[in-house]
């Protein structure tokens, strides 16, 4: 399988949408030059900032990054059917840790549900720049431990704890321990 080229997909995407560069920055609410840099191969995006952009696209994380799987109404999966959504996000140079992978449970909008395995080595962080959209999500925190901020509450959170907020509120997850973190989430509507 050959790497995937983020640049050109955003590339493809834009143009199907008859968008400029700088309307899509406009719509996204990013600077004109990272979608820029993006599409040419100079800049590698963030999880956050490529969401942004995909946002100004109408277009989900999971459409962009799988935009041939089929949508399958079988309502049983194995684990090697769920959809990996961030595998592609991360370079081998960048090594394993602050690694996340986040693994979805058939198709999302068929549904209006997403249903995430989420598994965050040591150091793993949705970044500085806190997650907002439209829906409300929650989940369960199978091993580990996982740092969640909410607006201006944060709690470490351990197997068996959960959670369950408003997503329009800016939220983060971290892993600050040093052992892996498995978390089980849902959000409605899809976000990735």
């Amino acid at each position: 399988m050959s790497d995937f080229d983020v640049g050109a997909r955003l590339k493809e995407l834009r143009s199907a949408a008859n968008m400029s560069q700088r309307q899509l920055a406009e719509a996204s609410g990013v600077p004109h030059g990272q979608v820029s840099m993006i599409e040419t191969g100079r800049s590698s995006p963030s999880v956050a900032s490529l969401r942004k952009i995909l946002g100004g696209l109408g277009v989900t994380m999971s459409e962009f990054f799988e935009p041939d799987l089929p949508q399958s109404p079988q309502p049983f999966f194995t684990p090697a059917e769920l959809r990996d959504l961030t595998s592609r996000l991360y370079s081998a140079a960048q090594g394993p840790v602050g690694r996340m992978t986040l693994r979805q449970v058939g198709d999302a909008r068929l549904h209006n549900l997403q249903i995430l395995h989420e598994r965050y080595e040591p150091g793993a962080d949705t970044g500085e720049t806190m997650l907002a959209h439209h829906g409300s999500e929650g989940g369960i925190v199978i091993a580990g431990e996982i740092e969640l901020t909410v607006a201006d509450q944060t709690r470490v959170l351990k197997a068996g704890d959960s959670y369950l907020f408003a997503s329009t509120q800016p939220h983060r997850f971290r892993n600050v321990s040093d052992r892996e973190a498995v978390v089980v989430s849902a959000c409605t509507p899809p976000y990735l």
